[in-house]
């Protein structure tokens, strides 16, 4: 997949739907109290999801026809911003 693709597409704009539709099923189901559900879907759900993007992004960045600098640049964000993301 081309690296502005997997960045773009996935990282950023998927990463912030998945994460912000997560995070709040995740309130929901605690005030129903459905705990499970809720570490669940807030935790589990998200975090594979990062994992998923950012293998998939460094991927994609290792590919011959991008610039050294692009893909250096597009790797430390995709791994702090879905690290950061997976933590709240």
């Amino acid at each position: 997949m081309p690296l502005d693709e997997a960045f773009w597409s996935y990282a950023v704009i998927g990463g912030i739907a998945v994460n912000l539709t997560t995070s709040v099923l995740f309130f929901i189901l605690i005030a129903m109290e459905m705990l499970i559900a809720a570490f669940a879907i807030g935790y589990v759900l998200s975090i594979a999801y990062n994992i998923v993007v950012s293998v998939g992004v460094w991927r994609s960045a290792g590919s011959g026809d991008v610039s050294p600098r692009k893909a250096s640049v597009y790797r430390t964000i995709t791994l702090v911003g879905m690290t950061l993301l997976s933590l709240t």
